[in-house]
């Protein structure tokens, strides 16, 4: 199966002009310094020494790589658009690998790099990309959705995943049927119900509040306020700069978007000494009222997350212990440093681009293509001659496939209580002949003979002649996942066989004449409920 899929993979590379490459599996530290990623990667890659105490690491993506070749073999741009690719075992420190082909250390990746002089001709190689994934994943029999996502490490300034629904995922992803928008959550945007606040008192007001510690306590608190109308105040360390993160009550921070809102490399929740000793309060009584580098020493910043702009009569700690303030107007109290969206979306609420609701889907990621630009070419020098002579940094590319991850999204789509139904195109065999009894020799023979023809057809055959009892036999071609099962029974003393269909139980007799034909046109034209 893993073969099939990275077959269809290579085909539709090389249909679109890309050149295949090996690369090596450890790559020396210094190139990985030179585009700046050798820190900001941090426990996920991993890292050795050779027997001199150079430092390596295992190829986790290989943008580094690729730029290295590009800037030592290309010159001019009339060396330009390539497109280059690879297939090859990739490595990641995973900090909570999981069984199965989702979320492993070691895994087969295709990575494909495009060249190009300027950014119409990224756009021209993004989009043969694009029709490229359209039609691999359509011909591995996967339904998928496009979306809108996060470049984070990879960097650049457009990127487009290729997600495929199912709870097994580990993303989730925000969809308005509508229109069709659809954004991985650490991308996805939505409208807000608008809110009308009352103008609330001229300055903040301070009141007691024993024993509340979070949101919630906040809410059931005589006198307190529903979660919409709090503001959170989050203490983050954010590239070593203690930061003040504010969010609506009932709003969860999508550390993502945190990410790309300050270009930071590191990201982590303060600690609760940390906090204790920049804001002189506990986590349940922290706001950032009056806060200034000139009051709070320690605090670099304060983010807000858009949905708080304008607000007023809000609620939140007052930075002291079993203590809050009411009546906070954001623009009048709270000097804030930087705008920007940082929750996380929710299902109902509204569509960015039209006037639809979104739905939250858990989703697998099977694919994602980035337009890089020149944030490789600048830092590693890759840079090519014009035609008028001036010298420019190539403009770059990056596409990737996890093919083990095609195959998990394969079997999650298409499996029934019986076991795995593939898809007939990276099937490991399209049918199964299963003589019932191999001791009768009339149907031996006839199994022998039906195998010879459908591989004479060129249909993927597997001939099941162990001594065992048929209900075996079928139960583990339906666990194997073998799209079309031929049994050769008794009445092939009439010359026909049973025909059936794995995705829908569906079976026809057939004469040993007829069932090629029938299965020839099967495999290239599956129905509407068989996998492709």
């Amino acid at each position: 199966v893993r073969l099939k899929v990275i077959n269809i993979i290579r085909e539709e590379m090389n249909r679109i002009g890309a050149q295949e490459f090996l690369l090596p599996a450890i790559h020396p530290a210094e190139i990985w310094k030179e585009s700046g990623r050798w820190d900001v990667m941090g426990d996920n890659m991993f890292r050795l020494r050779d027997r001199k105490g150079a430092e390596m690491a295992l190829g986790m993506t290989h943008e580094e790589i690729m730029t290295s070749i590009a800037r030592n073999s290309i010159s001019s741009y009339r060396q330009l658009p390539q497109v280059w690719y690879q297939i090859q075992t990739k490595f990641r420190d995973e900090a909570r690998p999981k069984s199965g082909l989702l979320r492993v250390r070691e895994f087969t990746m295709k990575d494909a790099y495009s060249f190009d002089i300027d950014r119409e001709g990224l756009d021209r190689a993004f989009q043969d990309q694009h029709d490229a994934y359209h039609r691999i994943f359509t011909r591995c029999g996967l339904k998928f959705t496009e979306v809108e996502a996060s470049s984070g490490a990879m960097g650049g300034s457009q990127s487009t995943e290729f997600m495929v629904r199912t709870e097994a995922g580990e993303d989730h992803i925000a969809v308005c049927e509508k229109c069709g928008y659809a954004a991985n959550l650490e991308k996805a945007t939505s409208k807000l119900a608008e809110t009308i606040d009352e103008r609330g008192p001229d300055a903040p007001e301070e009141f007691p509040t024993p024993g509340v510690r979070t949101i919630e306590d906040l809410v059931r608190f005589p006198g307190g306020a529903p979660s919409d109308r709090q503001i959170k105040t989050l203490v983050y360390i954010i590239d070593d700069r203690l930061t003040l993160v504010l969010l609506r009550g009932d709003h969860e921070l999508n550390e993502t978007k945190l990410m790309d809102a300050t270009g930071a490399l590191e990201a982590r929740p303060a600690h609760q000494e940390e906090i204790r000793e920049a804001m002189g309060a506990s986590a349940g009584s922290l706001g950032a009222v009056g806060v200034t580098r000139a009051s709070h020493k320690k605090i670099d910043r304060i983010i807000a997350d858009a949905s708080l702009s304008g607000r007023r009569n809000m609620t939140t700690g007052a930075n002291r212990d079993d203590h809050h303030l009411r009546g906070v107007a954001i623009d009048r109290d709270i000097n804030v440093d930087l705008w920007a969206d940082l929750r996380s979306v929710r299902a109902r609420e509204g569509c960015p681009r039209c006037e639809g609701t979104l739905d939250v889907f858990k989703a697998v990621e099977v694919g994602h293509i980035f337009k890089l630009g020149t944030k490789y070419s600048e830092s590693m020098g890759a840079r090519v001659l014009t035609s008028d002579g001036s010298e420019v940094s190539i403009v770059m590319g990056s596409y990737g496939i996890g093919a083990e991850r095609v195959m998990a999204a394969a079997v999650e789509l298409c499996n029934d209580e019986a076991g795995i139904i593939w898809p007939a195109s990276i099937a490991p065999f399209q049918v199964v002949v299963t003589p019932v009894n191999i001791k009768d020799q009339e149907i031996a023979a006839a199994a022998e003979r039906l195998y010879d023809r459908l591989e004479e057809a060129g249909i993927e055959t597997l001939l099941d002649d162990r001594d065992e009892r048929a209900g075996v036999k079928f139960n583990d071609a339906d666990l194997i996942g073998i799209p079309y099962r031929i049994t050769v029974g008794k009445k092939i003393k009439e010359g026909k066989v049973e025909l059936m269909t794995r995705a829908t139980r569906a079976s026809e007799d057939l004469s040993v004449e007829t069932v090629v034909e029938r299965l020839k046109e099967l495999v290239s034209n599956p129905g509407p409920d068989t996998p492709a």
